[in-house]
């Protein structure tokens, strides 16, 4: 991952699988960011955008996803929780450091291979 267009703070990073024709990117701001969301579109495909609304608890993202692969593309989120989890970064907790990860998705099962997603490897 590196720095995009000199932004400090501000990583990107993307798998691409061009065999299946599917992929994810993420973009992650391990220091957090304040994000929002408008969510459309008559099926759409997301996790953790409900904390992007005004008057939440939680204020700062570590990272958002968007990935191919219908509503199982969802899990790559995991996979850049865990990341995220092993170098300390996330919201603070009684319990711990939790990064917060929103993802989205796209239905792409319908072209290349719709057995093949990404998921928690790949994110």
């Amino acid at each position: 991952m590196s720095a995009v267009l000199g932004v400090p703070g501000i990583k990107i990073g993307h798998y691409t699988d061009k065999d299946n024709i599917t992929g994810c990117t993420v973009v992650l701001c391990e220091q957090g960011a304040v994000a929002g969301v408008d969510i459309s579109g008559s099926a759409p495909g997301t996790r953790e955008t409900e904390l992007l609304r005004p008057g939440k608890l939680v204020e700062k993202i570590q990272a958002v996803i968007l990935s191919g692969g219908s509503a199982f593309g969802l899990d790559t989120a995991t996979g850049v929780m865990r990341y995220l989890e092993e170098r300390g970064f996330g919201h603070e907790t009684s319990a711990g450091k939790v990064p917060i990860v929103p993802a989205a998705i796209i239905y792409d099962l319908n072209i290349g291979n719709s057995k093949a997603r990404p998921g928690a490897s790949e994110g």
